[in-house]
């Protein structure tokens, strides 16, 4: 008896049943059983006998060139799509940076140091972000806002302009018809007093709600101020901190004149115009910057909750109505006719992919992510026609009465609206850039691990909020009442994220409950930071390393836009002389005529030397053939003589397996026998 010689068939392999992932189905060597090693006539015998029984199932020789022609017209065609697409994502970000610039952020941010960081000098209470109280919203009124709305001279006492009656803040930014003050109040006896306390309190005044609003006249009953003013329809609800409140409500507007405007105020302050029935008290007033082209609608908003108290918020929004000005406008108005072409392109695209695929269409992914960018698209397209419509209709009419508050608040509203449709429209437009990782074998394993691993995430995910949820309960029924970050159920869960990055105040749970706080902090770490975000990174990298074995077996991605790419970078870098050409055939037959003089001159056998020249050529042929990254298919076919070909290629690797091994057991005895 030799010794055994492993026999290999070419085949598939059943990757499911060894539990392994798809990409693992690649064509491999795969060993069948082992036999003694053969005499020449039993070899004959048994390569004839395995090629009969192959060679039913295995069909002729393929068109390798033809094969490798389809690839290259695959990849090409991929790649032009990709720079088409690239055209298109260059045009959508050009489109979102023409909404947004620099100077919007700068604007807000003079607007916020004018109206909210100023304070009466030597009270610090009178900033709008630190009034608490009643009088301290009157002292912020009659000082701070009515500094910051009222400039009518340079730093030296210098007429600024001619225009009567106006205010330019900062000299730059004019104000827009005049500020308009409004309040919301709830009714008398809207809740109910418990009857033992009834002696101590009659009155009783709930939080704001459409149902409890107040629309009675009151105080002197002579002004728009005393009178309940019935809200638009089309007007947006504005979402506070304790309510959501409507339009509407008891409105005055300020004069053009200081002097007028601190009149009222002081008027309003002695006749008590802010009651205890009050919840929310709204200051609107819009600018104009014409160097940059930009209009600031600003909303400084004091709620009043039922607790007493004052908690003031602001929204401070720098947009651009007026377009097509400049040039750089109307390079954007091109941009937007293109991106509609493209919008109907797309259509048309994904019109032909659902007739040809039919409800096989919706079973792809990326497929579903181009019907939502689709969505996303026509939104964009309607809110920009929509808002550039309603600008056109209304700013106007709001410019001709200068004497009359302008509301701007709607027009900002859907412009922000269309805003964020267009930011998520290029986020999601940016991830579809995914669907063309395959030139990259480290990209698509990236994606390929997501893609296998994608049901132990879900449930993973499934698992994480079940118990992310139960601590969020636990801290907001345990700190919601002294903690702010417990403080609502909503800012609870976020607390827990916070938790996890590392951002919390342990101090202040360990205040709110000395014993319990503790143990909740210290279980939330153990099971969420410690556990479960630790199962989470096992799940990919056990998937990881998976695909990395089933990429190391031959499995490559489904086109190749790598080697079309590095060709004409290559051709590129020959032509401008940065980079040698690369061997030839010329070149490889030189090289190999040299090693054969050379192997001469070390005194091998001519025939040596000949035989070692075919075994190479033989083992090239095979590799070219059989290894090549042009070769996507599943089953290569071969005919009979290539199976014996292949037989004879598998001894020779095992032959060179067997003298490397020797050659590693001499070494390692050697290396042993010196240690001693």
């Amino acid at each position: 008896m030799g010794t055994e010689v492993p026999f290999y068939r070419l085949g598939n392999g059943n990757a499911a049943a060894a539990g392994r992932s798809p990409l693992a189905a690649s064509w491999r060597w795969t060993p069948a059983f082992a036999v003694p090693g053969p005499s020449p006539q039993q070899l004959g015998v048994v390569i004839m006998a395995e090629s009969q029984a192959e060679s039913s199932s295995l069909p002729g020789t393929p068109k390798h060139n033809l094969h490798f022609r389809n690839e290259v017209q695959q990849s090409r065609s991929i790649l032009l799509e990709l720079l088409i697409y690239l055209i298109f994502l260059i045009i959508l970000c050009i489109l979102t940076f023409g909404t947004v610039n620099p100077h919007m952020y700068y604007l807000n941010k003079l607007m916020s140091s004018v109206f909210l960081d100023t304070s009466v000098p030597g009270e610090e209470r009178t900033s709008f972000k630190s009034i608490c109280s009643i009088p301290d919203f009157w002292k912020f009124m009659k000082g701070p806002l009515l500094e910051g709305l009222y400039w009518d001279s340079w730093y030296s006492n210098s007429q600024l302009y001619n225009s009567k009656n106006s205010s330019r803040i900062y000299s730059e930014n004019i104000l827009l018809g005049v500020p308009r003050v409004r309040q919301l109040k709830v009714r008398n006896n809207t809740c109910k007093v418990y009857s033992s306390l009834q002696f101590l309190m009659r009155e009783c005044y709930a939080k704001y709600t459409s149902k409890n609003e107040d629309m009675s006249d009151f105080g002197l009953q002579v002004e728009t101020e005393w009178k309940y003013s019935t809200p638009t329809v089309n007007a947006p609800w504005h979402w506070g901190f304790v309510g959501v409140y409507r339009n509407g409500g008891y409105i005055f507007t300020l004069s053009k004149s200081k002097s007028e405007t601190k009149d009222k105020f002081i008027n309003l302050q002695k006749n008590d115009w802010i009651t205890r029935g009050t919840r929310v008290v709204f200051i609107d007033f819009t600018l104009y910057n014409a160097n940059v082209n930009l209009f600031c609608i600003i909303r400084l908003v004091a709620e009043f909750p039922a607790t007493g108290g004052i908690l003031t918020s602001w929204q401070i929004y720098s947009v651009k109505f007026l377009k097509y000005v400049s040039n750089y406008d109307y390079f954007i108005a091109v941009c937007e006719i293109a991106f509609f072409i493209f919008f109907i392109i797309f259509i048309i695209q994904e019109g032909i992919k659902m007739i040809k695929f039919k409800f096989a269409y919706f079973k792809s992914i990326g497929n579903w992510l181009e019907l939502l960018l689709l969505v996303l698209y026509f939104f964009t397209i309607f809110f920009n026609l929509y808002s550039k419509i309603q600008i056109s209709l209304i700013l106007e009419q709001l410019l001709k009465h200068t004497e009359q508050y302008s509301d701007f608040y709607l027009l900002t509203y859907w412009l922000i609206f269309y805003n964020n449709i267009l930011a998520i429209t290029v986020f999601f437009a940016w991830i579809k850039i995914f669907k063309f990782i395959s030139f990259n074998n480290t990209m698509s394993q990236l994606s390929s691990t997501l893609s296998c691993c994608i049901k132990d995430i879900v449930g993973f995910t499934i698992m994480f909020f079940i118990i992310l949820l139960a601590y969020a309960k636990l801290g907001f029924l345990l700190f919601g009442s002294q903690v702010d970050d417990f403080s609502t159920l909503r800012n609870s869960i976020f607390t827990q994220f916070r938790i996890i990055l590392g951002d919390f105040n342990f101090a202040a749970i360990q205040q709110a409950s000395p014993i319990l706080g503790p143990i909740y902090f210290i279980t939330f770490i153990l099971f969420i930071f410690l556990v479960l975000l630790n199962m989470f990174l096992a799940i990919i990298i056990f998937t990881y390393s998976e695909v990395q074995d089933d990429y190391s077996i031959g499995r490559r991605s489904s086109f190749k836009l790598c080697k079309p790419i590095k060709k004409i970078c290559n051709n590129i870098l020959e032509k401008l002389k940065l980079k040698k050409p690369q061997e030839g055939e010329d070149d490889k037959s030189k090289k190999n005529k040299d090693l054969a003089e050379e192997a001469r001159k070390k005194g091998f056998d001519e025939n040596e030397i000949q035989s070692a020249e075919q075994m190479k050529k033989w083992k090239e042929r095979l590799e070219k053939k059989y290894y090549s990254a042009e070769i996507q298919d599943d089953y290569q076919p071969v005919t009979q003589q290539e199976f014996k070909d292949l037989f004879l290629y598998t001894v020779e690797l095992e032959k060179e397996l067997h003298y490397i091994s020797l050659k590693l057991n001499r070494m390692m005895r050697k290396i042993s026998a010196l240690s001693y």
